[in-house]
């Protein structure tokens, strides 16, 4: 990665500091780390973290313990490295007198209430009077706008995606378990270069496609019923999400029915989202069309959300006025309309775009959708 790129992460974020009521800001989600430094490990689990950062104006500094200490220096040119050889609790304390820190920020979503406790109880028990400020959203806004390395690492990943999808596809047959595919996917993806899988892949057939987050089973796919696969490959720690729905032999009428509906309804979404739009007006776009083919009820989840190094990040193209925010030129997001009839099963078609001022650019190179004309 451009070092200069890292370099004008860190000033603003360091800006946006400046402009609130902190001192100083502790770092703790995975996401907003890398970003920020540039620094690639992930976190193995929820309460055993890579590292943090801890930053002022004039001090930037990468905590982390003994296993991450080269990586970190490796990765990080702008953040000194720091290691706290029995827990970021034991050195915190001396780092926030270095800093004459009297309010320090920190990440109320990704700080969990006993890392809190440990940390908050160790300053006070060294005698410093710190605030602790609880702050959301604000360096994951940072992150909502892709510069052009970012869109291409994204465009990389999917290109991975689409790929191994097809090649998916193609082995496609009666009798192959749900699970057996998932793993072909996996297989695939890793083979085809992609660092990693952008989260667990699922494969949802007959009635569990009606589940829009089923988990792959025993049960084996059958002609004439509707083949979900969600998936995304990441590459450069970027991630990608695409979903199609398949069918093998002669699908029925409500198959291609519902296809038909979810397909309008995403190609209308994708024709109308530009710049400046507010993201529940993007949503509804393409839940009018499923609303007036009378499935409204059928379609509960957000139209889609913006992808990055988490795949799931801001915006969410929800239907909440209350979430409802500005669509800005440089973002990246899904549109994924579905329908999800109980007993039955579901339909579900996933693209990424690219939002400009005027349009909405599909990312994806895969036309290869049903027409039952």
């Amino acid at each position: 990665m451009n070092s200069l790129i890292l370099l004008e992460r860190l000033n603003a974020a360091q800006r946006l500091l400046a402009a609130s009521d902190c001192d100083a800001w502790l770092v703790s989600c995975p996401e907003n780390r890398r970003y920020l430094s540039g620094f690639s490990a992930l976190d193995g689990q929820l309460n055993e973290s890579s590292g943090y950062l801890l930053f002022s104006g004039e001090v930037a500094w990468l905590l982390t313990d003994f296993r991450y200490r080269e990586w970190a220096a490796q990765e990080a040119p702008y953040f000194e490295v720091i290691v706290y050889p029995e827990g970021l609790a034991k050195v915190l304390p001396e780092l926030i007198g270095k800093l004459g820190c009297r309010r320090l920020g920190f990440e109320a979503p990704f700080l969990t209430f006993y890392q809190y406790q440990k940390f908050a109880g160790a300053v006070a028990e060294a005698g410093l009077e710190v605030e602790w400020k609880p702050l959301e959203g604000l360096l994951e806004e940072l992150r909502e706008v892709k510069d052009a390395e970012e869109i291409n690492n994204l465009k990389q990943a999917l290109a991975l995606t689409e790929a191994g999808l097809a090649a998916v596809q193609a082995q496609l047959r009666e009798g192959l378990r749900e699970q057996e595919i998932a793993w072909l996917v996996e297989r695939q993806l890793r083979e085809s270069g992609a660092e990693a899988l952008s989260f667990p892949t699922i494969v949802a057939s007959g009635p569990n496609s009606a589940r829009p987050h089923h988990h792959p089973g025993e049960r084996p796919i059958q002609a004439g019923e509707p083949i979900i696969i969600d998936l995304g490959a990441r590459f450069q720690g970027y991630c990608a999400d695409m979903t199609r729905t398949f069918v093998l032999g002669e699908p029925d009428e409500r198959f291609k029915e519902v296809y038909g509906v979810v397909r309008t309804a995403q190609k209308t979404a994708e024709d109308g989202i530009r710049a400046g739009m507010l993201s529940d007006a993007a949503d509804g776009l393409a839940r009018q069309v499923i609303s007036d083919a009378g499935y409204g009820e059928y379609f509960g989840h957000s139209l889609g959300h913006g992808v990055g190094l988490a795949v799931h990040e801001r915006p969410s193209l929800s239907p909440l006025k209350e979430r409802a925010t500005p669509l800005k030129a440089g973002m990246v997001a899904t549109v994924e309309p579905g329908i999800y009839l109980p007993g039955w099963g579901g339909v579900r078609l996933e693209d990424m775009i690219l939002i400009h001022e005027d349009r909405a650019e599909v990312l994806n190179a895969d036309r290869n959708f049903y027409r039952f004309d």
